[in-house]
């Protein structure tokens, strides 16, 4: 826990029998003291923002860093457990959060509004069971978290595929040279499906319930692959299916066409929009940076002195995945060459000095990796004109580097599952498209899909304001593994969309 949150809740330490010493500050201070499956286990309590106190149990985990190598080191992973408020007779919940490298226990360790409204979030789980929120191996400060200085990226010269791979070469090479006290192998998706396994045996539950989103779902469809016994049922959002650790470009694509159909009948785009609208805008600026980088003089904002930084159509595409209110308007500047906002946001990241490289996602995405058939699916997409191949091109290319090992084709395809699954997904998601949702459902006939029309990859927030009768079905879900009275698809308000920062123009101009 961050020393300076101490104050934010009340603790008491409370040791699980096989465990033989308190807990200390840091997890891997004290792992030389335990073996593979001890947890340690703390009381605390929080603050709702309605005022309400929720009792919790603060843990570690101590698992093997790496389970193929006879004598690996410990290493710790934090947990926190919000026991049901009475019996339920539902399986617990294991939360699995998304990435990879998040976390959810600041809902447990910090006070400030964002985490007291996780708190919140997770309290209504109680109603199907108890609740079990793990962290994820290598992203835990509860153990450890791995981390690389990212390197400097150049102003003079836009972003291309060939320099994204080759900084992607540093750092794993870097990382592989900065903790050669580490089995780097042992940071792989079937490890973190282990450790759910072993803290589910040390908490003394036969079965399990798996709620996860994004890489959550990919996490849970790695247990569910490996230990199909011990989950009674899953919720999944933002789904992302084994062989889907990278999205294919023209999916992303149908979802910012269903996102431009909105935003082309929004009053206070109209006026911006040329004939086509916000599509053929993009098809515009499109062709615009394909034809050549632009460089752009602006004034920086921390020295006041004037800047140029070289745009090209890769640091378009890696931009268009953004918050699908601000997506259109930032198009529409773009095509009437209102560049100097998206230039000062790209010299920030470029020269942002302390960028780091949150290792375990390299780590896991590199072991996974895609099918041979579902690479050149990707890499021969039509979308990629538009999208490009920044989603999957370095870390395939980085691949060799990196320690570990190639997850295979055995464990990546998709096999049948009678495990009940209620998938929930929006078709404004452009970072797990609702794609990917369709073509796995067949593969679960227990499943139920909830289709979400103008859901985005955090959809959650929106369903349970706007349809909190479906929201509570989905928690009904959870205890009860019933899907009878499941709607096939809602639909949520079209949001304002943002307006460009410049007025309007005049008469809509052709701006090729």
């Amino acid at each position: 826990m961050a020393k300076n949150r101490i104050g934010a809740f009340v603790m008491g330490a409370v040791i699980l029998p096989l465990v033989g010493v308190a807990w200390k500050a840091h997890a891997a201070d004290v792992a030389g003291s335990h073996k593979a499956g001890d947890i340690v286990l703390e009381t605390g309590s929080g603050k709702t923002p309605e005022g309400e106190t929720v009792p919790f149990e603060l843990g570690t985990l101590f698992v093997p860093e790496n389970r193929a190598a006879p004598r690996s080191r410990l290493i710790g992973v934090g947990f926190a457990r919000i026991r049901a408020a009475s019996p339920t007779a539902g399986p617990p919940v294991f939360l699995l959060p998304g990435g990879p490298g998040a976390s959810a226990l600041n809902a447990f360790t910090d006070s400030d509004a964002a985490s007291q409204r996780q708190l919140a979030n997770f309290v209504r789980f109680s109603a199907a069971g108890d609740l079990v929120v793990i962290d994820q191996r290598g992203y835990s400060k509860r153990g450890e978290v791995l981390e690389a200085a990212a390197p400097e990226q150049p102003l003079e010269h836009p972003r291309t595929l060939a320099a994204d791979a080759a900084d992607m070469v540093k750092v794993a090479k870097a990382a592989i040279a900065a903790h050669p006290d580490k089995d780097l192998a042992g940071y792989t998706i079937d490890q973190c499906a282990e450790d759910v396994n072993d803290l589910r045996r040390a908490l003394g539950y036969d079965q399990i319930s798996l709620y996860g989103n994004s890489f959550g779902s990919q996490w849970s469809f790695a247990v569910m692959r490996l230990h199909p016994e011990i989950v009674a049922r899953a919720q999944l959002g933002g789904v992302e299916p084994l062989d889907y650790a990278y999205d294919m470009p023209s999916h992303v694509l149908a979802a910012l066409q269903r996102i431009a159909w909105d935003a082309d009948r929004d009053p206070g785009l109209s006026p911006y929009l040329p004939k086509g609208g916000v599509m053929e805008a993009l098809r515009v600026v499109r062709d615009r940076f394909a034809s050549g980088p632009i460089k752009v003089r602006v004034e920086d904002e921390t020295t006041g002195n004037p800047r140029t930084v070289a745009l090209g159509l890769q640091d378009l595409q890696d931009s268009l995945l953004m918050s699908p209110d601000v997506w259109p308007a930032f198009v529409l500047s773009l095509y009437y060459r209102h560049y100097d906002d998206w230039a000062r946001h790209v010299i920030k990241q470029r020269t942002n000095p302390a960028r780091q490289v949150t290792l375990i996602g390299p780590l896991i995405d590199s072991s996974l990796g895609v099918s041979s058939a579902r690479e050149h699916l990707l890499r021969t997409d039509p979308g990629t004109a538009f999208i490009g191949m920044g989603n999957f091109d370095s870390n395939i290319a980085s691949a060799p580097i990196w320690p570990g090992p190639d997850a295979g084709d055995a464990f990546r395809l998709a096999v049948p599952s009678s495990i009940p699954v209620l998938f929930l997904h929006g078709d404004w998601d452009t970072s797990t498209p609702i794609e990917n949702t369709l073509n796995i459902l067949p593969y679960f006939p227990n499943g139920r899909a909830i289709l979400v029309h103008r859901g985005t990859h955090g959809l959650r927030p929106d369903l349970r304001e706007q349809h909190p009768e479906v929201w509570a079905q989905t928690i009904e879900f959870l205890r009860t593994g019933d899907t009878r009275n499941l709607p096939v698809s809602v639909t949520l308000r079209a949001p304002v969309f943002q307006r460009p920062s410049f007025p309007a123009p005049v008469r809509r101009l052709e701006a090729r």
